[in-house]
């Protein structure tokens, strides 16, 4: 097991020489709250949701929170959210409930189940969460269940192109949905490298890597990604260029998987691919900094559109050492907030109106950013500016049984729904971030995109 210091005497990989940067701009200021959340409080919200989910959707993927009715994904239950939500509770000291929803997984987790499952979540989830939860607790059996389900997996990579399809058959190993994007294409790396090294068995890593190079290879003479490609035949049906939902953890992952296995082909893709976002997406022509829509193939700006998925920007920068660039983003991220009190999905930077999808689906993101931007730069505003964003969440989107998104966040109208990742990411960034630093050793691991935990090793 290895809880709280996980692993600190691994070492952080070094990223090489970055080009240096100005210094850090100010952070910006935080919205106001009425007062300053603590990590017990957080903590606490977490058993909150928790119990929800335990009273009224025991062994289903999700609790509906409104009507306090179990929701599946697929119709049969995969355990979403106690898988995502097990090394959030090791993390939190909540032994009991650890041991609950071990218990659950253990005994009733199957993954020989005729039903055809998209890859990218299931991987992110599941994958990333057993392999978690495997590394944290030691128990053999999460390893053999995270096998299994990368076994069944493996055939959505036939195709001719060696990119996956979007969704495969767990039983049958039939993919369908041959039109993608980079993210679902290129947010396999952590979780099947990983499961790779803990195996011995390199198809998974070679599997999952030949994907991202094949979608590498498929760039713009500019450097740029669309936004959807059919992986039989890598010619891509929308050319739209962009680093939100659909692109987005394809420029985390290629960073991420050059940090967690020193793997020098991705710090090459990312070192190409990072200059060409900046360069034709950035966008500071309405105060401040943002990152728009382009053509791949012309970088002419087609939107202005950015968003709660765009604001894990600011932590994938100061991951990778541009803390001045992040710490510019993030400010635009926390005017969001400012703006209209929670985020919306998707506002119009050139206006600052909110765009065609006013919710707040109780995303993680831009506690992400603020918890990697306190960590990286030690800059308590950081923190200040993380706490109000979850006393508003904790504010607006509380329900007697947990959480629910946000159907207008102009209105606060609830909608019936708790994702998973409330477990995975949001509560868990929230606590990271008000919890002391010495909870977790940033230098030991690496989230992957669903904020799973993966030990860093040589």
């Amino acid at each position: 097991m290895y809880l709280l210091g996980l692993i600190a005497a691994v070492q952080l990989l070094t990223l090489g020489s970055a080009p240096s940067a100005p210094s850090a701009p100010s952070a910006p200021s935080a919205p106001s709250a009425p007062s300053a959340p603590s990590a017990p409080e957080v903590r606490a919200a977490f058993l909150h949701a928790w119990q929800g989910y335990r009273r009224y959707a025991w062994g289903h993927d999700d609790l509906d929170p409104l009507s306090r009715k179990p929701h599946d994904w697929y119709g049969v239950p995969l355990l979403m959210t106690p898988v995502d939500a097990f090394d959030t509770m090791l993390l939190m000291g909540l032994t009991d409930e650890a041991a609950d929803a071990k218990r659950l997984i253990l005994e009733r987790l199957s993954f020989d189940q005729d039903i055809s499952v998209q890859v990218f979540e299931v991987t992110i989830r599941l994958l990333g969460g057993l392999l978690s939860g495997y590394e944290m607790d030691g128990d053999p059996r999460f390893l053999r269940l995270a096998t299994d389900l990368g076994d069944r997996l493996l055939p959505a990579f036939r195709s001719p192109t060696g990119m996956p399809f979007r969704y495969v058959n767990l039983r049958t190993g039939e993919p369908r949905d041959p039109v993608s994007n980079p993210a679902e294409i290129g947010t396999l790396m952590l979780e099947f490298g990983t499961l790779a090294r803990l195996t011995g068995r390199p198809v998974y890593y070679d599997t999952a890597k030949r994907a991202a190079e094949q979608l590498f290879a498929r760039r713009s003479a500019l450097g740029l990604v669309g936004s959807t490609i059919d992986v039989r035949t890598g010619a891509w049906q929308d050319s739209t260029s962009h680093v939100g939902g659909g692109i987005d953890s394809w420029y985390e992952y290629l960073l991420k998987s050059w940090r967690l296995f020193g793997d020098d082909d991705f710090r090459r893709m990312w070192e190409a691919s990072v200059g060409p976002m900046h360069r034709w997406l950035a966008d500071e022509r309405f105060g401040g900094l943002w990152y728009g829509q382009a053509d791949m193939a012309t970088g002419a700006r087609t939107g202005t559109r950015f968003g709660s998925l765009e604001a894990f920007l600011p932590a994938v920068l100061a991951l990778a050492g541009d803390t001045a660039r992040a710490a510019r983003l993030m400010a635009s991220v926390n005017r969001m907030w400012t703006a209209f009190g929670v985020e919306p999905e998707t506002v119009d930077y050139a206006t600052m109106t909110i765009g065609d999808e006013p919710g707040y689906e109780l995303r993680p993101e831009s506690l992400e950013s603020a918890y990697y931007l306190y960590r990286l730069t030690g800059d308590e505003r950081y923190r200040t500016i993380g706490a109000a964003m979850w006393t508003a969440i904790d504010r607006w989107t509380r329900t007697d049984a947990g959480f629910a998104a946000l159907a207008d966040v102009r209105t606060r109208t609830k909608r019936d729904r708790m994702h998973s990742f409330l477990f995975a990411e949001t509560l868990k960034y929230a606590y990271l971030l008000l919890a002391p630093p010495a909870t977790l050793d940033l230098n030991a691991v690496v989230f992957n995109t669903e904020a799973h935990p993966l030990r860093l090793m040589r």
